[in-house]
């Protein structure tokens, strides 16, 4: 059985998860990354982006152009749905299959699942969320992608509200300061895991 020991990271567009991730991997927790492993299958995906959505989202026809592709996507919720039901069986099956060798150390890890709350789709208990004020979320966005506002608000509305994720969730990494703040936040996380798992 998978996730037995697993804890899902999740958060919102631009709060600061990837690095939240990266400075959990530095205080030796093991991460599996449910964003990497989508980029992967979609770049393993061109010939069937190709047929459905066309070769303008291809980069001569060998890769699949993501950020043109992601315009179309959070422009058009049927190209969405069906990219999503494309790449989230193949994502969980391959989630799966790493739980199941990260449940065999019998510690906890992380999985990081940007829409574990909207999908419902991973038997998870406890979940941890880096959290962002949404008005503080949607500058970050701004300054990262250079989108207008109406874009980040678009695309940053496509999921549920930050507020309604901190509100589920098990655990906040708070993410409305600076670096330090934040690796405080992280570091302080992963102390309560230990103590909570005995982990020493």
């Amino acid at each position: 059985m998978a996730y037995e020991y697993a804890i899902a990271l999740t958060g919102g567009i631009a709060t600061g998860k990837s690095t939240v991730a990266s400075l959990l991997a530095l205080n030796g927790m093991r991460v599996i990354d449910a964003d990497s492993i989508s980029h992967t299958i979609l770049d393993s995906s061109t010939q069937w982006v190709g047929d459905v959505f066309g070769s303008e989202y291809l980069i001569s026809n060998k890769k699949v152009n993501r950020s043109k592709l992601g315009e179309h996507i959070f422009s058009n919720q049927d190209a969405k749905k069906i990219l999503e039901e494309y790449l989230h069986p193949k994502i969980k099956q391959e989630i799966e299959l790493q739980s199941i060798k990260q449940d065999s150390f019998k510690f906890p890890y992380l999985i990081d699942i940007p829409l574990f709350f909207e999908n419902n789709n991973y038997d998870i208990k406890d979940s941890v969320v880096v959290y962002t004020p949404f008005e503080i979320q949607l500058q970050r966005f701004m300054k990262r992608n250079s989108y207008s506002y109406e874009d980040c608000l678009k695309r940053v509305n496509s999921q549920l509200h930050i507020d309604e994720k901190k509100q589920k969730a098990t655990w906040v990494i708070d993410n409305s300061q600076n670096l330090k703040h934040l690796q405080n936040g992280v570091e302080e996380f992963v102390e309560n895991i230990k103590r909570i798992y005995l982990w020493t």
